[in-house]
């Protein structure tokens, strides 16, 4: 069980002990917003779900907070998130965190299954979070952003709000009617959508979720290709 610990925006810390792990997808809060997401994933051969939104619970091990993913190919990326964890102590929703996030991914996999593609590479979460019952009126205020480095260059590709994706209330209500809101949950928004022309299976991403009094929480990691295989 990992153990991931959080600077509070408003002072001090918090640790969570991760013991389950839910990734939202297609979770715009526009219907066209979704459908331009499966548009773009349709692109690179990857079938699109039979209903929107959907959830995947994966292994908790690949919730981290790291600077650094090993791939086995050229073709992975990440997506701009939000994520939202259930402490130990929480004595009610008020009490959970919301924290930057990137979904990486293996989108060759991804053509095969969702499913499978997410359970193959690391859930990343930021370095801030914010109480949920501090931001819970301010959150659609927020800014959601993702660079990527290729050859050195940073360059944008997501820029926009929570307010494009479901809200934090909204999976804590379906979640928890499933029965699947425990402590140490940590559950991945799904993403907004990218910037058309920006070559996403990237060198370096880096995502920043950024509060209205300029308060960030950021994730920012490097690609390693590994060697190709001996077989």
């Amino acid at each position: 069980m990992a153990t991931l610990s959080f600077t509070l925006a408003r002072g001090g810390t918090s640790t969570v002990d991760i013991g389950y792990a839910l990734n939202g997808g297609y979770a715009g809060r526009d219907i066209a917003q979704a459908q331009h997401h499966i548009d773009e994933l349709a692109e690179l051969g990857i079938p699109g779900p039979t209903s929107i939104p959907t959830l995947y619970p994966l292994a908790s091990t690949l919730a981290v907070q790291a600077d650094q993913v090993q791939v086995p190919h050229g073709r992975t990326s990440g997506e701009a998130e939000w994520a939202l964890l259930i402490p130990a102590g929480a004595t009610s929703a008020d009490d959970y965190l919301v924290t930057a996030a990137c979904d990486h991914t293996d989108r060759a996999l991804e053509v095969h299954g969702v499913a499978w593609s997410k359970q193959s590479a690391p859930d990343f979460l930021g370095d801030l979070a914010w109480r949920w019952g501090d931001v819970r009126e301010s959150f659609d205020a927020f800014t959601l952003r993702a660079w990527v480095t290729n050859d050195g260059v940073e360059e944008l590709i997501q820029d926009g709000s929570p307010a494009l994706l479901l809200s934090p209330d909204y999976w804590i209500g379906r979640i928890g009617e499933a029965g699947l809101l425990r402590p140490g949950t940590v559950v991945m928004s799904g993403t907004i959508p990218m910037l058309p022309g920006v070559d996403q299976f990237a060198d370096a991403w880096r995502v920043e979720l950024t509060a209205p009094d300029g308060t960030v929480s950021r994730v920012c990691y490097v690609v390693e290709e590994l060697p190709a295989a001996w077989e």
